[in-house]
């Protein structure tokens, strides 16, 4: 069943719905969201499990996009530009292969449609390990993450999701339900490989990330038809946060075309 997934909006002119990545939140996007406010719609969304949006115990890329659909539909807005970083991207390219007719454009940050290794379960073992409800400070919280966290860069980004309740802190993440389906988090659903969107499709990815190995596109084909590939010079995977400057300038690019009606994407 679909859940009423909460967002931030700001901005206004043409719809654009801005899906965030793994142990992310609509606050991660905030600053890319004001400057595109200056010619769209920006609505920045808490995916399941994530932010302020509900919790459910399964979490797949179905769900997730049947989750997008419905809040499209609350906010009555036609054919958006969906744009999604690595666990979103993969949310928004199911979004389009389910439901063609109902998105303008897709802006994929960083991920491709297939499988990846499993690297973020420690993540969130190294979350879950902490005992924040003890934790005197944030400062505690940070320094034990540190100890778990191999990548050090990483533990900023997870403290995001550090939050204060009845006196104590918590965790505004449903690690538990994360944990159990990171499986199909890694994965892409097979049943959509038979699925196309003939709209057009930007990846923006980072030179020095391997999550998008093919930069002909070939890993999204045939799936997508109308493809484009940009790689940011100088940027991992987290491309707007490396390169928020030449991030800006290429989806602003892609946004352009937001002034010009798109046909409307027909399933092959």
């Amino acid at each position: 069943m679909a859940l009423n997934l909460t967002c931030e909006t700001v901005g206004s002119g043409p719809p654009l719905v801005v899906l965030h990545g793994l142990f992310g939140s609509s606050g991660n996007w905030r600053g890319v969201a004001r400057e595109l406010a200056a010619t769209h719609s920006v609505f920045s969304v808490d995916l399941r499990n994530h932010g302020a949006s509900p919790w459910a115990d399964s979490m797949d890329y179905i769900e997730m996009a049947d989750d997008v659909l419905q809040l499209i539909e609350r906010l009555d807005v036609d054919r958006p530009t969906v744009m999604g970083h690595s666990m979103g991207g993969k949310t928004a390219m199911a979004l389009a292969l389910r439901h063609p007719r109902r998105v303008g454009r897709l802006v994929v940050v960083d991920i491709a449609p297939v499988a990846y290794a499993d690297t973020l379960t420690p993540f969130a073992e190294a979350m879950r390990s902490v005992n924040v409800v003890a934790a005197a400070s944030r400062a505690e919280v940070q320094r034990r993450l540190l100890h778990s966290v191999a990548d050090r860069d990483v533990v900023p980004f997870l403290m995001q999701n550090l939050v204060t309740r009845n006196d104590h802190f918590d965790w505004r993440l449903n690690l538990l339900g994360i944990s159990a389906t990171m499986p199909q988090l890694c994965t892409f659903p097979s049943a959509l490989l038979g699925a196309r969107f003939a709209g057009p499709l930007r990846v923006i990815a980072g030179a020095n990330s391997d999550y998008v190995a093919q930069h002909d596109g070939a890993s999204f084909r045939p799936m997508f038809t109308d493809i484009e590939v940009e790689v940011i010079e100088d940027a991992g995977h987290w491309v707007h946060a490396d390169q928020p400057a030449a991030f800006l300038a290429s989806v602003t690019r892609v946004l352009q075309h937001d002034m010009q009606p798109v046909a409307a994407a027909q399933p092959h």
